[in-house]
């Protein structure tokens, strides 16, 4: 009514009015207008008196309160958010119910979310149905096989209606036998041919292993692992200048001929000592195509004329248990220790002498190097508010065999998930972040797909992607949950193995599980990255934090990885008949993951997992504090970078608590610092042509803390002053360029020294 009086007042300037409606008592139910004192009409003379009647009075001031209601029911009723607005431009948009009502869908209930993922996520019917499909036949990379099951994986991506779908093809120079002269081993006197020596199934070689000819002695290194050169390092046995013959397992291919190579061997013969069955692996040591190290094979036209330094500079063949039997009957020397023995093998030495005097092992590799197209497939869905953030989840596709355990469990899992997110958006949830979905080509010759794929996107993945979680050989067993990842995934992979059940035991989750079984779940699950994987790419060029769970055997590996025995069978064996529901734990840890790192405002990254890894560095370089004394050098300045960065992980702590957690713009100016961390520890000091692993603390190389350890562990004799100075400057500013970018802006660093 207040408003009301003022409308009359300024309607009826010749006099003031009181407006007032009784309640209190029965009789003043109608209003009244009271007239004011009379003016002095005598001050002003040409103002008149203005009389209106009652009933006209009560007309006007009704039809005024009918317009004011009126007006105001129609304001609401008509009130509506607008269609055409940009769901990413919250912060346009100061109307509250519209915030509420465009964010409702991501807004999910953790609870609600996990049941809908329970709701869509298989049995394992359409798990088996899938691994079956894709290991029922070998499929190598160029194959028809592969070629068919590209296609096969881009149509299901585009059944689920995923909101992009795309291949990307590439091409890289891979290696293959030489059918007109295959590979050979002799038994050889004065380069003369004595025996022959089967290596087995010409199909079966080592891609990337140098090429030649080459004759010495032989010795037994068992599984080529460093400490095994020490142990015989320790006995005054010399490794140079003869092969080295080693049995399969513990470690990659590669290294076992790059640690060869290092201890000076001219060859390495790889035999499998559980079966007489071939076994296939390349030995560059690293990933991508060695022919265009630090950049992509999209032209395959213009390979540069220099190679990857992971090549291997020596020969290297696998060759059959029974060819590996004849051989090592014939060493002398020391008696192998009962450790280094093989089962059902008999005594026999060292070497590298053989039993007939002069005789020694020549070995020719003729392998050549071949163009192929390779076929990346691509599924998408795209986030609400980060659209322009992904998490990226890839499955190899290629198997040299049936590959049930290297492709076939990973492709499935890929599958089963991009229908069950689908599924879920399409009923409801809308992630934050977008998920993308990726079959990659060439993972049997070092996950080339996957890395030529990064290398064509290094200058701007960083940017773009938040995390990477690898599907290769997720399966290897139901025995122990391994989780190879970034340190900062370790509080992410807690949360999630609390709601998995472990398949071995229902009822009880994996981390329990675990748990019961030393006590300490972290020493048996966390695992540091494998440097043949292409998550330790993603995060060790590129700054991508990456992960990838698999669930593997203690007391009896699965050894037929990479043979054509990986058949689905043979895997189903080795899980007591459980591969499905194994597959589908393992599915159900990594949709979890997914969504927590798709779906939650703040990535749940912990960028403080590196205050505690870069002190335990600093007391191991502390150790040699003495020999840095000796040459007027001091740490101080690291320890001083290593305060800095965790000041700076305490005030990005401190201040994402105190933010507002519906400020869409100030999430993602915190979610950008966050998914940052591991691309603030690669060294800007280096070419990523000549060294890919650019991470200071992952990677490998001379800027490496790693190879700084090395260096000062060296006598005093054999240390290079010049070059210490330079690790330890490269190392130190590299963790104060973290330090400084996860601060923020400029006007927030506080330099401490």
């Amino acid at each position: 009514m207040e408003s009301v009086r003022r409308i009359l007042h300024a309607a009826m300037p010749s006099q003031s009015y009181s407006i007032y409606r009784g309640v209190e008592e029965e009789d003043e139910a109608e209003l009244h207008i009271e007239e004011a004192p009379r003016v002095d009409q005598s001050s002003h003379p040409k103002c008149s008196r203005f009389q209106i009647s009652p009933q006209y009075q009560k007309l006007i001031i009704a039809v005024i309160v009918a317009a004011f209601v009126a007006f105001i029911l129609g304001y609401v009723s008509t009130r509506r958010p607008c269609v055409a607005c940009d769901v990413n431009s919250v912060e346009i948009v100061s109307d509250e119910s519209y915030e509420q009502e465009a964010s409702e869908p991501i807004r999910m209930d953790w609870s609600e979310l996990k049941d809908l993922f329970t709701k869509y996520l298989t049995d394992g019917s359409k798990m088996e149905e899938n691994i079956r499909r894709v290991s029922r036949a070998p499929h190598p990379v160029g194959s028809a096989e592969n070629s068919g099951l590209a296609d096969l994986v881009l149509q299901t991506f585009k059944l689920y209606n995923m909101d992009h779908t795309w291949a990307e093809n590439l091409f890289a120079e891979l290696q293959f036998p030489n059918r007109s002269h295959p590979n050979s081993l002799y038994i050889v006197n004065d380069s003369k041919i004595v025996e022959r020596i089967p290596v087995g199934d010409p199909d079966v070689y080592c891609p990337y292993s140098a090429t030649g000819k080459v004759e010495g002695g032989l010795m037994y290194v068992n599984y080529g692992r460093q400490e095994d050169f020490q142990e015989l390092k320790s006995w005054n046995i010399q490794v140079a200048g003869s092969l080295v013959i080693v049995r399969t397992g513990l470690i990659s291919f590669a290294e076992k001929v790059h640690n060869a190579e290092g201890a000076g061997a001219r060859g390495v013969l790889i035999f499998p000592d559980f079966a007489e069955v071939p076994v296939y692996g390349h030995v560059h040591f690293g990933t991508g195509d060695p022919s265009t190290p630090g950049f992509p094979s999209f032209n395959h036209t213009q390979f540069p004329p220099f190679k990857s330094s992971g090549l291997p500079k020596i020969l290297a063949q696998p060759i059959s248990l029974s060819s590996a039997k004849t051989l090592l009957g014939k060493l002398l020397g020391r008696s192998i220790p009962e450790k280094w023995k093989v089962p059902d093998f008999l005594s026999h030495g060292v070497g590298p002498a053989l039993s007939s005097e002069g005789h020694k092992v020549q070995l020719e590799v003729t392998n050549g190097a071949v163009s192929m197209e390779l076929h990346n497939v691509f599924g998408s869905i795209t986030g609400r508010f980060e659209p322009e953030h992904y998490i990226l989840i890839g499955a190899q596709r290629d198997s040299w065999g049936p590959g049930a355990a290297k492709s076939g469990v990973g492709t499935a899992i890929l599958l089963e998930l991009a229908r069950t997110m689908s599924m879920m958006v399409h009923n409801g949830f809308q992630p934050r972040r977008s998920i993308l979905f990726v079959s990659w080509d060439g993972g049997d010759f070092g996950s080339i797909g996957a890395t030529e794929w990064l290398e064509g996107y290094l200058s701007m993945l960083h940017l773009k992607a938040a995390a990477y979680i690898s599907l290769d050989t997720p399966v290897l067993g139901d025995e122990n949950f391994i989780a190879r990842t970034s340190p900062l995934f370790t509080n992410l992979i807690e949360n999630v193995i609390k709601q998995v059940d472990n398949p071995r035991r229902s009822q009880q989750s994996i981390y329990d599980y675990m748990s019961q079984r030393s006590g300490n779940w972290r020493a048996d699950v966390i695992a540091p990255l494998k440097k043949d994987s292409s998550a330790f790419a993603f995060t060790a060029s590129a700054g991508v934090p990456a992960l990838e769970f698999s669930y593997v055997e203690n007391s009896q590996p699965y050894r037929f990885l990479d043979t054509q025995q990986d058949t689905y069978q043979k895997l189903n064996e080795v899980v007591n008949g459980r591969l499905p529901s194994v597959a589908v734990c393992v599915a159900q840890v990594v949709g979890l993951s997914l969504m927590k790192l798709s779906h939650e405002h703040i990535l749940p990254l912990d960028y403080t997992a590196y205050n505690d890894i870069l002190l335990k560095h600093m007391m191991n370089l502390q150790t040699h504090h003495h020999k840095l004394k000796l040459r007027g050098l001091s740490l101080d300045w690291l320890f001083s970078a290593r305060g800095d960065y965790t000041r700076a992980t305490q005030r990005l702590k401190q201040a994402i608590a105190q933010s507002d957690r519906h400020n869409e713009k100030v999430i993602q100016f915190f979610n950008v610092r966050i998914m940052r961390v591991e691309f603030y520890f690669l060294s800007q000091y280096v070419s990523a042509i000549i060294s890919p692993y650019r991470h200071v603390l992952l990677g490998r190389g001379d800027h490496t803390l790693d190879t700084l350890m090395e260096h000062l562990s060296r006598e005093q004799g054999a240390i290079d002053d010049s070059e210490l100075r330079k690790q330890i400057a490269l190392f130190t500013w590299t963790v104060e360029g973290a330090a400084n970018a996860l601060s923020g802006e400029v006007w927030e660093v506080q330099r401490s020294f």
